[in-house]
């Protein structure tokens, strides 16, 4: 099993989605790759929780199938294609452009000042290596975005897709910021000029670009190792 991050989580209510999450990331991120068994007992002890939160999580994952539940064995990493990957992608930019599709209509003069500002904010946070920022800046700038169309069931579902990014591995990246920076400025003018064109070519560079990142660095990590069996549609 990989080694897990020495977050300590506090007990709280939400606490069984906060450890979905964590685990969600080592996986997508390559740290726990198809195969890796998932010990509760050791992931609870990782984290500073009991052990039911971290059972209640694997059953969330299961469900979206990212683990296995083998019978008294556990919870193992399920297989991941490179295919499955880029399907994630495609969703996202797919619910994006439906969704930026009705907030163009729905950005008025008020509300393009509060985008640009969080452009901005995107944009001091990538210069000074703000990692966390420039998640919490990227987040609000698409959350910016969803509430214009006032589509909330669309933006469920996109924001359950996009569970799947490990938004560190993007954030730490110097040439992402770089690019999702411009992108944000080029989103802003579309917005600005009711332009639906251009906004869905921004959306699609970005989640083309970010399937690439991400495919690349899976296959860094060796998760596509055939001998691990840990891409079976690419075999």
């Amino acid at each position: 099993m990989a080694d897990l991050a020495p977050t300590r989580l506090a007990q709280r209510p939400q606490l069984s989605e906060e450890v979905a999450d964590h685990v969600r990331t080592l996986i997508m991120s390559g740290e726990l790759r198809p195969g890796d068994f998932i010990r509760l007992d050791e992931t609870a002890a990782t984290l500073g929780v009991s052990v039911t939160p971290v059972r209640e999580a694997l059953l969330t994952l299961r469900g979206e199938g990212l683990v296995d539940l083998v019978p008294r064995r556990g919870y193992l990493v399920s297989p991941m294609s490179r295919q499955d990957v880029q399907d994630i992608f495609w969703l996202q930019a797919e619910l994006s452009k439906r969704i930026v599709d009705r907030a163009i209509a729905g950005f008025d003069a008020e509300a393009l000042e509060r985008h640009a500002r969080l452009v901005d904010d995107f944009e001091s946070a990538a210069s000074s290596d703000d990692a966390n920022g420039v998640v919490r800046a990227q987040y609000a700038i698409h959350r910016s975005i969803n509430r214009a169309s006032r589509s909330d069931k669309l933006a469920r579902f996109l924001s359950n897709a996009a569970r799947y990014m490990p938004y560190r591995l993007y954030a730490e990246d110097r040439q992402w910021r770089d690019a999702a920076l411009a992108e944000n400025r080029r989103m802003l003018e579309a917005l600005r000029a009711g332009d639906t064109a251009t906004a869905h070519e921004v959306i699609d560079s970005e989640f083309d670009r970010g399937a690439r990142l991400l495919v690349d660095h899976l296959e860094r990590a060796g998760v596509w190792d055939e001998s691990r069996g840990g891409d079976s549609a690419d075999a």
